[in-house]
């Protein structure tokens, strides 16, 4: 596929220009302060590999070990436990908002030493702590690894994915609840806040709460660049309040902004991008450097001549052609892109015009390189 049909395709895909912008729902862009999960981890044994678990690299595995089986009875020296079977893992999970005692969560398991594979393994029981260092969940179970290691003889090996991290889906019981305070609830108002804070998106949401009140609403204000308060009457029901704020719709605004990926070449412009009038001439030097060995045979009935082989290099330098273009005036990302894509470079040279388009003051926006 050509450069400048996958350029198009992606910034088709990732942005839209700003009269075709849709509403968006509340829910889709904001969250009610007080609403969070929680993170969750803890320290956890992997047993029932083949052969792919901790070497002798990882002294914790057998340490931990011992004390798993001494709290079954059993007394064994650190040192004397040679496990290939057994890998020392950290164990996270998210505990969702208003999840209740008794729920099932996921959990993702990864390995801390120098295990190969947790492929085939099975979590013992792991405490899961905050933190605040309690315990609110508990993880056991089989692990899925979404990938393979296959290994030969001579010592390749062949891997698709990480196998040393896996999941169990459900795999972690929720053994308390944790309380969920809605904030301002008490002072009769929700505090909504914004996902990525704009004053302009603030202004209009609160203008759209106003415009579409729900039952039991007051009113609604911005308060700052990410937070919306919205006031209720006393003994209003909270949950059909939220409900209904969740689905009022509003028209937000970005900042113009292009993101760019150096490591895999991928560039990203927002619809608000603006590209002023101005001149871009880009050109590429290739150089080639071919190496044609020549052999040399020594002299018939030669005593002590050898066949020998002689390097002959080859070097070709070739400069691009590159034409001055100029890009007009652009106020619709529709228009940026058909005047990018008529230089014909590809999405890594074009990194290097965007940036320098920028320095000259002819594009409008923001250049986060990641």
């Amino acid at each position: 596929m050509k450069t400048h049909t996958l350029l198009s395709i992606a910034l088709a895909l990732t942005a839209l220009t700003p009269a075709a912008l849709a509403q968006t729902r509340l829910k889709d862009i904001a969250a009610v302060q007080g609403v969070r999960g929680n993170q969750l981890v803890g320290y956890g044994l992997v047993v029932g590999l083949d052969g792919s678990g901790d070497g002798t690299g990882s002294t914790f595995t057998p340490q931990s070990v011992a004390s798993l089986l001494q709290k079954f009875g059993v007394t064994v020296p650190p040192g004397a436990l040679k496990l290939k079977n057994v890998a020392a893992v950290m164990v996270t999970a998210t505990l969702p908002a208003f999840v209740k005692n008794g729920s099932a969560i996921d959990v993702t398991v990864s390995s801390l030493g120098d295990a190969k594979s947790l492929q085939g393994g099975t979590l013992l029981q792991t405490p899961l702590q905050a933190a605040n260092a309690q315990v609110y969940a508990v993880a056991q179970g089989a692990i899925s690894v979404g990938g393979f290691l296959a290994g030969g003889g001579a010592g390749g090996a062949v891997a698709k994915n990480f196998v040393t991290v896996g999941r169990i889906p459900g795999g972690a019981m929720v053994e308390q609840d944790v309380a969920t305070t809605l904030q301002g609830a008490g002072s009769n108002s929700l505090a909504v806040t914004l996902n990525q804070p704009d004053y302009t998106t603030a202004a209009r949401l609160a203008a759209a709460i106003r415009t579409h009140l729900p039952e039991g609403a007051s009113g609604a204000r911005a308060e700052d660049a990410a937070t919306i308060r919205v006031s209720f009457a006393p003994g209003t029901d909270a949950v059909p309040l939220i409900a209904a704020l969740e689905g009022i719709p509003v028209q937000t605004d970005e900042v113009a902004k292009v993101v760019i990926n150096e490591r895999t070449g991928t560039v990203v412009m927002g619809g608000n991008v603006e590209v002023t009038a101005c001149a871009v001439a880009h050109g590429s030097l290739t150089v080639q450097i071919a190496n044609t060995p020549i052999i040399s045979q020594p002299n018939p009935f030669s005593p002590n001549g050898q066949t020998v082989v002689i390097p002959h290099k080859t070097i070709s330098v070739q400069e691009g052609n590159a034409r001055l273009i100029p890009l007009p005036t652009s106020t619709t990302l529709d228009k940026v892109v058909k005047s990018l894509n008529a230089l014909g470079v590809t999405p890594r040279d074009l990194i290097a015009i965007l940036q320098a388009m920028r320095e000259a003051g002819a594009l409008h926006a923001e250049i986060e390189v990641q």
